[in-house]
């Protein structure tokens, strides 16, 4: 199959903005396996690109602690989505993708202060792994402060660190004669970061700048704040069209795409919205992790009521082995307001609601514990006897929200059209 480097997809996707043809490509956090192959099949049926967008704590080098999601590297998780490409006869574009690569992205390096020079090693130990693993596009992020979190370090030294990032990355894969990969630069930070058309402009400028001078690619993405905000299992910011539009023409500009993060849990009326906005690409994650908690919750619930009518001699513990590992877990708290953020574990059990509402946000980051995947295999079993298949149904219940935003993002045969304006 002829697949399209990334930057010349992104350059197809421009191109169509102005017959109205275009697309918003969806970056997909690989939440689980089941994520891998739900995406993959609509990708395939559908005919449109489609990009993985790995975080640190998700998928990382062994030395560096691994990844949650599967206990993934980056090898095996490339080999995962291989995997579950071929036993689909996939035929689409698949790009594998580093969200949020760089110094202090692990939670462990963030939360232990690490020294300027440690933690960029760290960065650097990833991005090498990235690179020999075969991924396609690189979020180049040294924004995050080791100290404060929410707090936004200075534009100059973004742009320093993003121009030595980048540098070393195309050095290391020009070194082991590598095809070209895409990079991604900028933040979505609401407090200050990539906000106004000025400060994204004088970004884009300086960074051309520099890039120019040490003979660097552009990026093929750079991400601005359109206005979104995820916290718990909703969205709570409100998309700003007016912004989204006038970055996405100041991006386009420069030949560069801009790409939008926090998009998860939109409603229709927004989900339009973001073709006429010309926003190149929209990361979804969290949103996909708890779609298939709910979905084994349903599972379980049809499990008991087969139990009830005599059917299934003992049911799993889903339900109450998730729900303890998620508050457990404590990957909650960044996702909560306020002074939620520092409850207690004790508060938490104490309180059937709030246990809830913690299983709903965190009950994906367990998917790979032991004692979680036993019981949902026990689960299984007990629906298979009865004629359910329990695994398609939750890779059909994931692919519900990304069907969603397929249609609304106009992505239905997208594949075809970026060719098509290509040749």
């Amino acid at each position: 199959m002829n697949k399209l480097p990334i930057k010349k997809l992104v350059d197809g996707l421009l191109k169509l903005q102005d017959t109205g043809e275009s697309a918003v490509i969806l970056g997909i956090g690989p939440m689980s396996k089941n994520c891998v192959q739900a995406a993959l099949e609509l990708s395939k049926e559908d005919d449109y690109p489609i990009m993985f967008i790995a975080s640190r704590n998700q998928v990382d080098a062994d030395e560096l602690g691994g990844g949650y999601v599967n206990n993934w590297n980056q090898f095996t998780f490339v080999k995962a989505v291989k995997d579950v490409a071929a036993s689909i006869d996939y035929d689409n574009l698949c790009y594998i993708c580093r969200d949020h690569g760089g110094p202090w992205q692990r939670d462990k390096e963030r939360n232990d202060h690490l020294a300027v020079d440690e933690a960029m090693e760290l960065g650097k130990k990833s991005y090498i792994a990235d690179i020999e693993a075969g991924f396609d596009l690189l979020m180049i992020d040294p924004t995050k402060d080791p100290i404060e979190v929410g707090k936004v370090i200075p534009l100059e030294t973004v742009l320093e660190r993003t121009v030595d990032l980048i540098e070393f990355c195309e050095q290391q894969r020009i070194a082991r004669n590598l095809p070209e990969i895409g990079y991604e630069v900028g933040t979505e930070e609401t407090n200050g970061g990539l906000t106004s058309t000025e400060t994204y402009e004088k970004f884009i400028l300086k960074l051309k700048e520099e890039l120019n001078k040490r003979n660097l690619p552009m990026p093929t993405f750079i991400v601005g704040q359109t206005g979104t905000l995820t916290r718990k299992t909703e969205q709570i910011g409100t998309f700003n069209f007016k912004n989204a539009l006038s970055l996405a023409v100041m991006a386009k500009q420069y030949g560069v795409g801009l790409k939008e993060h926090n998009g998860d849990y939109f409603d229709d009326v927004t989900l339009l919205e973001h073709i006429p906005s010309n926003i190149a690409a929209s990361n979804v994650a969290p949103q996909y992790g708890t779609q298939e908690t709910r979905a084994y919750l349903n599972l379980a619930k049809v499990e008991q009521r087969l139990k009830d009518q005599g059917l299934i001699e003992k049911a799993s513990a889903v339900r109450e082995v998730l729900l303890e590992h998620a508050i457990k877990c404590e990957r909650w708290r960044k996702w909560m307001v306020g002074e939620q953020k520092n409850l207690t574990i004790a508060q938490i059990t104490s309180d059937p609601i709030l246990a809830d509402e913690i299983l709903d946000i965190a009950g994906h980051y367990t998917f790979n514990d032991n004692e979680v995947k036993a019981e949902i295999e026990k689960m299984y079993a007990n629906l298979k006897n009865n004629h359910i298949d329990g695994q398609r149904y939750v890779i059909d219940y994931i692919k519900r929200p990304i069907r969603d935003y397929a249609e609304s993002y106009n992505l239905k045969g997208v594949t075809s059209r970026i060719r098509r304006v290509l040749a």
